[in-house]
């Protein structure tokens, strides 16, 4: 139950003194629940139920013989408002402390959410690298859901524990022996529910690798649906899915019938030992009805809050290892976090005035030694001002040095400069604001193509809009849509073609005004047509800001001024497009031949 015991410390450094004082509610009103339970003697006395004598009720003297000494109707009359007294104060309190119980917890709750989304964001990306986004998503929705669960029954529990102590408190006052074999009784109960909680610590186990493996699956089935109906996939899907949930419904089933058992047993427990307490006080101490009743009652209302604290703490075990799994998350963030101080927000952008470099640097995604290096031993040095090309055959590494520049890895040997001074925390939030990145796979929200566009500048007015779209050759592509500007374009942009989304995105990159703007194979779904303007585009860009671009199309880097050859993660060329496009024996010059060929 650690996992438990972090997020509660946590709740209670959250939410302090208020937290406390629900717990001092909750004792008030089991106190009030008490009293109400006192007053069943005196009114049995008064209706001639019961004889009362006050010498057999130690604490309970005082207040018999006070009744004793008023009229019968006055002292009904006193008995009768003090209990609604007591119900209505208990029913103000208890109100009041739902109230704050449940702002307490949906505060924590929005606290939890946004340190946790804080956490992913600051988080590098080989962390990405090293999980999969179904299992992040469904840690951000699904398993922080489940700690404001597993925190809601673990309040439940102490608030039943609070009660509970009352009333064993009252049960102690009146008959210590009685009380102490039945709390004995109860011990022993609670030590076989040992075996139902490990149980249902097996059953959420089991519960969160099925439901991981169903939200990656239904995410990746959503993403490949297009690939799926294409070629006739639909069967087998179907299939998989069928089996998995059958899986999850074995899993849901089993853990039903594991909760039915130990609340059956609780339930048939607590009926033979209330029947044995009724028999011993009746046979053996020779109770008086009054107590007999009052001891009966205490236990009769303690052992439902005792069965529901079992249960409560069966639904616990079951949550652990979701409020686990969330710790590990938050801590693998946080050694992580490419940032150790500072904040997201704010800040300006970096003027790039003598270019980027990278300096011996080496590099592989895994540590381990066994892995090779995706790129080994490269100088390069991006000019600032000029247009940079990289080239090279698939799986030559391009993306990845462009990864390098922006410091999104960190270089197993040498070192990144940026003007010239190394890449750390006090120059890397200022590069990134300072470039527009499209990739080769554009990412657009379901929103309207406006939303899309501001993304990039909150601030930019309607021309500075219209500009950004005439640059990427995309203007006449917002007029012809229904709703111009406020067309929703769909999930990922779904509603537009390849090239044209891939338009719009470098529409929002220029619409940012970047200092240093990177196309990784960004053209690539363009029509010859649409691909010579965006051409002429970065033309006319060159000496505004730094460019690098990424390109299988050779066409779109006629005119950059440095071009580097990449192959198998080393530097095989540089220079000039004509220079190394004229020396068809080597691999550039072979890639422009067979580009034009």
């Amino acid at each position: 139950m650690r996992a438990i015991a972090y997020f509660m410390k946590d709740m209670l450094r959250f939410a302090g003194r208020r937290l406390v004082f629900n717990f001092a509610g909750m004792l008030v009103i089991g106190m009030m629940q008490s009293a109400g339970i006192l007053l069943i003697i005196p009114l049995l006395g008064l209706t001639g139920l019961i004889e009362l004598k006050a010498d057999d009720y130690g604490y309970l003297a005082g207040l018999l013989e006070w009744f004793k000494l008023i009229p019968f109707m006055q002292s009904l009359a006193a008995i009768l408002a003090l209990y609604v007294l007591i119900l209505v104060g208990q029913s103000f309190i208890g109100r009041h402390q739902a109230i704050v119980d449940k702002k307490i917890q949906q505060g924590y709750l929005r606290k939890l959410r946004e340190e946790t989304y804080g956490n992913l964001l600051r988080a590098d990306w080989a962390f990405y690298l090293r999980n999969r986004n179904a299992d992040l998503v469904k840690m951000l929705t699904i398993e922080i859901a489940q700690v404001k669960k597993g925190i809601g029954l673990s309040l439940d529990f102490i608030s039943a524990l609070i009660f509970a102590a009352v009333k064993i408190g009252l049960a102690v006052a009146l008959s210590p022996i009685i009380t102490l074999a039945v709390l004995l009784s109860g011990a022993i109960l609670l030590l076989f529910s040992r075996y139902f909680t490990r149980k249902a610590k097996q059953f959420g186990q089991d519960n969160l690798e099925l439901s991981k493996i169903y939200q990656a699956g239904v995410t990746d089935h959503l993403g490949g649906m297009k690939d799926i109906k294409s070629n006739t996939l639909e069967r087998a899907h179907v299939h998989w899915m069928n089996a998995l949930l059958l899986k999850v419904e074995h899993n849901a089933v089993a853990y039903t019938k594991m909760k039915t058992n130990s609340q059956f047993i609780y339930s048939a427990v607590s009926a033979i030992l209330l029947a044995v307490l009724v028999y011993v006080l009746v046979s053996l101490f020779h109770s008086q009805p009054a107590q007999l009743l009052l001891i009966i009652v205490i236990f009769s209302r303690l052992w439902p809050v005792v069965s529901s604290m079992q249960s409560s703490l069966e639904s616990v075990a079951a949550l652990v290892p979701s409020l686990e799994a969330l710790i590990e998350m938050q801590q693998e963030c946080a050694e992580s976090q490419e940032l150790r101080s500072g904040s997201l927000a704010g800040g300006g952008a970096l003027e790039l005035r003598h270019g980027l470099e990278l300096r011996g640097v080496s590099f592989r995604y895994r540590e381990n030694g066994e892995y090779p290096y995706a790129l080994s031993n490269i100088h390069v040095h991006i000019p600032a001002g000029k247009m940079t090309a990289i080239a090279g055959p698939s799986g030559a590494r391009k993306s990845t040095l462009v990864d390098m520049l922006l410091g999104l890895h960190k270089p197993a040997s040498g070192e990144v400069l940026v003007d010239g001074q190394p890449l750390g925390e006090h120059n890397l939030l200022p590069l990134r604001r300072s470039v527009s990145y499209v990739s080769q796979d554009p990412f657009l929200f379901h929103a309207s193509l406006r939303d899309n566009l501001i993304l990039m500048n909150e601030s930019a007015t309607e021309a500075e809009l219209w500009e950004a779209l005439e640059l990427a050759a995309a203007g006449d592509l917002a007029k012809g849509l229904p709703e111009g500007l406020d067309t929703i374009i769909g999930d990922r942009g779904v509603r537009l073609s390849g090239g044209e989304r891939q338009r719009i995105v470098l529409a929002r990159a220029l619409l940012r005004k970047p200092t240093i703007l990177i196309l990784d194979e960004a053209t690539s779904a363009l029509d010859t047509v649409t691909e010579r303007r965006v051409k002429e585009t970065l033309d006319g860009l060159k000496g505004t800001m730094t460019i690098i671009v990424i390109a299988h199309r050779l066409s779109t880097i006629q005119h950059a001024e440095q071009v580097i050859v990449l192959d198998q993660g080393e530097i095989v060329q540089r220079g000039g497009y004509d220079d190394l496009a004229g020396d068809g024996n080597r691999l550039f010059g072979r890639m422009v031949g067979h580009s034009t060929g």
